[in-house]
């Protein structure tokens, strides 16, 4: 069994390793490096999220933060990911897929964050493509959907560079910086071709022993 710190996982937790990175679900330890660079890239993350609690980047929010995770992953509804560079092991960002729903469906929702002092190198495309192929791969899902801000080109163009295709547009879609705002909606199928501009990943399963190697 793979550990979050004190909070377990009930199955061994998946780890995805790509070109400069590796993906990974949090655990306690990490809460150190997560809170310095979320406060760091406040300023940066504001526009584009929803407000933040004004205690979120504490331990004890982080420890709930975790146990809500870990609720997510027994119930197959949602994986989440802290994204790290491949030797240093500094974490850029992060990555989740959220509202994962079965039967005729077989889909789930994308979302992601990048701290400001590692954007603009295409950490982020990178880490997308490579938990694709564990949502066709490993989860056998059919569907990726994203919702993105109509003016946040970075992310557009993140999406379609990945193999996303924009599909309609939401008003008063989600409450984004204390304001209910419009989205345009994209989405990935499973048989969608591959983009020129996703490495090949590879991914894998780690237990107590080797959650830390990156």
């Amino acid at each position: 069994m793979a550990l979050l710190g004190s909070i377990g996982y009930s199955e061994p937790s998946p780890i995805l390793r790509c070109e400069r990175l590796v993906l990974r679900m949090p655990t306690m330890a990490d809460h150190a490096a997560w809170a310095t660079l979320r406060e760091s890239s406040y300023g940066f993350l504001k526009p584009w999220e929803p407000t933040w609690p004004v205690d979120d980047l504490t331990r004890a929010a982080f420890r709930r933060r975790l146990r809500r995770y870990q609720r997510e992953v027994r119930n197959d509804s949602g994986y989440p990911f802290f994204v790290f560079l491949r030797g240093s092991g500094e974490i850029v960002g992060g990555l989740t897929l959220s509202n994962v729903r079965r039967g005729v469906t077989q889909s789930c929702a994308l979302g992601y964050w990048v701290g400001q002092p590692h954007a603009r190198q295409g950490y982020m495309s990178e880490a997308v493509a490579c938990v694709l192929g564990f949502v066709f791969q490993r989860l056998g899902l059919q569907r990726v959907e994203a919702a993105c801000l109509p003016h946040n080109n970075a992310s557009i163009a993140l999406l379609r560079r990945t193999g996303f295709t924009q599909e309609g547009y939401a008003r008063a879609y989600l409450r984004i910086d204390a304001q209910w705002r419009d989205h345009f909606l994209f989405a990935h199928l499973a048989e969608d071709p591959e983009s020129p501009a996703c490495p090949q990943v590879a991914s894998d399963t780690y237990g107590e022993s080797e959650k830390h190697r990156l």
